[in-house]
C-alpha cells in the first residue's frame, strides 16, 4: 500500500493531450475516474487498517508494529484526501466568484 496514492490524480504522460484533441467530456471523465481511484485507494487503506486492528484484538496476529504502521498510513491518506477535497472546493468557489 502506497501512502502517496493521491499522486495517481496526476495525469500519466499518455493521458496528456497537447493539441486540444480531448473534449470537455473526456476531460471530465478522466478527472472523475482519477478521483474515484484515489477515493478507492483511501477506502482500501482504511479497510486494511480495520482488519489488522481487529485481527490484533482477536489475537490472530502479534505484530503491533505492522498494525500501527498500517493505521498511520491510513490516517495520513485520509488526512491528505480531506485536504485535497478542501483545496478543490476552494478552487471551485474561486472560479465561481470570477467575473467573465
Amino acid at each position: 500500500m502506497n501512502i502517496y496514492s493521491l499522486q495517481n490524480i496526476q495525469a500519466s504522460p499518455n493521458q496528456i493531450h497537447t493539441n486540444d484533441q480531448q473534449t470537455v467530456g473526456e476531460s471530465q471523465q478522466a478527472f472523475a475516474n482519477n478521483l474515484k481511484e484515489a477515493i478507492n485507494s483511501i477506502n482500501h487503506a482504511q479497510k486494511a487498517s480495520d482488519q489488522k486492528t481487529e485481527a490484533l484484538a482477536r489475537g490472530e496476529i502479534d505484530d503491533l508494529h505492522d498494525v500501527m504502521v498500517t493505521a498511520q498510513k491510513s490516517s495520513i491518506m485520509l488526512q491528505t484526501g480531506v485536504q485535497v477535497q478542501k483545496k478543490v472546493v476552494d478552487a471551485y468557489n474561486e472560479v465561481m466568484r470570477m467575473q467573465v
